[in-house]
């Protein structure tokens, strides 16, 4: 069973930056097609942020379109989200993604205004 572990959340001020990683470890198969990102911040259902192919192409909820970078190395079995210019309505636990239901533990992004 592969396991995605999730680093790279913390505090940061409106505008900021963080960069999200999410390593793939264990029984990883190469038909991880499609990775992702989801976030769920307190009190609201779990939402869809980003999504990417095995082959580098992205795709973006609105919300964070313009702002949000996801990417994927896979030679290091990593997907990343670079996040810009943050704002405090990005406040949430971030959870790396495989469809149909693998999870990472998650990492908290706070943005503070």
């Amino acid at each position: 069973q592969v396991q995605l572990v999730e680093s790279g959340g913390g505090l940061v001020q409106a505008g900021g930056s963080l960069r999200l990683s999410c390593a793939a470890s264990g029984r990883i198969i190469s038909s991880m097609n499609i990775m992702g990102w989801y976030r769920q911040a307190p009190g609201k259902q779990r939402e869809w942020v980003a999504t990417v192919t095995r082959l580098n192409e992205p795709d973006y909820a609105n919300s964070v379109k313009g702002r949000f970078t996801i990417s994927r190395d896979n030679a290091k079995n990593t997907v990343y989200l670079q996040m810009n210019n943050l704002q405090p309505e990005d406040t949430a636990v971030y959870y790396c993604w495989n469809p149909p239901s693998t999870w990472g533990q998650g990492t908290r992004v706070t943005v503070s205004s």
